[in-house]
């Protein structure tokens, strides 16, 4: 990894994911009810635990509206959470005033098109390995893991690992 994308990622205090295609497969599984269901990954989830002690403040920026979502980011402990964003840009730029955040010390975490405004912005772009080409021309880190699969907890460790918190994240468990 170069210098440059470590020295991104030690400056990131806020991390913004979208929901489908990268904290699940992206598949939708629709009732006849119109109830959703999705499928995320307990390693994925896991990782963003760790990352939300390292210190940094997570956030879901997501097209869609679903209940499944707002009961996985409660579980995981996300308290930002914006769903229906059909701007994504302006919904990530009022967060980072509203928090205070510079726009450098973030990151954004998309796998489409809809997903490039905030990318283009955001300090740290992160895809994943079945984005469009264009997506991932402009990201700054594509996960080897794919989405639903890990490609969430990977950039959490990277996170972490860069900003120098994953060993003690991990520390409890090697006792």
């Amino acid at each position: 990894m170069s210098t440059t994308l470590i020295e991104r990622a030690q400056k990131i205090r806020l991390i913004a994911f979208d929901v489908d295609g990268v904290m699940t497969d992206g598949t939708l599984f629709l009732a006849d009810d119109g109830q959703e269901y999705k499928g995320f990954n307990s390693l994925d989830g896991h990782g963003l635990k760790m990352l939300k002690s390292s210190g940094v403040e997570l956030a879901i920026i997501t097209g869609r509206s679903s209940r499944v979502v707002e009961n996985r980011a409660k579980n995981l402990g996300i308290e930002i959470i914006h769903q229906g964003a059909h701007n994504k840009l302006a919904v990530y730029e009022a967060l980072c005033r509203e928090l205070g955040i510079d726009c450098e010390a973030t990151a954004y975490m998309g796998d489409d098109v809809v997903d490039l405004p905030v990318m283009r912005r955001a300090g740290l772009a992160i895809t994943v390995p079945a984005a469009p080409e264009l997506v991932k021309a402009h990201s700054h880190y594509t996960t080897t893991r794919e989405a639903g699969r890990g490609a969430v907890r990977e950039a959490c460790e990277f996170l972490m690992r860069a900003q120098g918190t994953l060993d003690a994240a991990l520390a409890p468990y090697l006792k």
